[in-house]
């Protein structure tokens, strides 16, 4: 199936011309951050303890997107689809990581990653802060190709489902928000 070649093909590019000892150790860490969403959760934490009320606002819209990340990615997505990792179905694949459970349509790690990235590229007004954040969602989707843990095919559904969740939390957000200022108006 060419979709199969495809991704394969990509995963055994990086792995042949990419991977390399000390790109290992920066990718762990990019990768271990985005496990459960983490980085993103703390961000969301620190936002919703903020002093300013936009802040607290766009922390909540993040802890939404997360908790739909995880209903309708992890929980819904990856059992209805079933698809093996890349790894199950190359077991000659020795990981540099310890191997994922679960499935790998679609990746989650992208999923929250580029959700988070979307809310705060809607929601922030600093250039510097929505930029790393992009960065932050593209290098933790690259890893899980680094680390032959997910195909490409899954980090882009999950990217761009992560998206997807992202801004309708922001706009729903918003919509709940004006909703209450014009009660509290009133």
């Amino acid at each position: 199936m060419w979709i199969y070649e495809f991704d394969f093909g990509v995963l055994d590019f990086i792995r042949e011309n990419i991977v390399c000892p000390p790109l290992d150790v920066v990718m762990k860490i990019f990768t271990y951050g985005g496990s459960g969403g983490a980085v993103w959760i703390a961000v969301s934490l620190c936002m919703m303890f903020s002093r300013s009320k936009e802040l607290r606002t766009t922390g909540i819209m993040m802890a939404a997107m997360l908790v739909l990340t995880l209903l309708f990615d992890n929980i819904l997505l990856k059992n209805l689809i079933a698809r093996p990792r890349p790894f199950v179905q190359r077991p000659d694949i020795i990981l540099a990581i310890s191997p994922p459970g679960g499935y790998s349509f679609p990746s989650g790690h992208s999923c929250s990653s580029f959700g988070g990235a979307a809310v705060i590229g809607m929601r922030i007004r600093k250039k510097a802060v929505r930029t790393a954040a992009w960065a932050a969602a593209a290098v933790i989707a690259f890893s899980r190709l680094y680390f032959y843990v997910h195909f490409p095919t899954d980090v882009i559904a999950g990217a761009v489902l992560g998206c997807a969740l992202g801004l309708f939390c922001v706009w729903a957000g918003e919509k709940i928000s004006v909703s209450i200022d014009r009660t509290n108006d009133g």
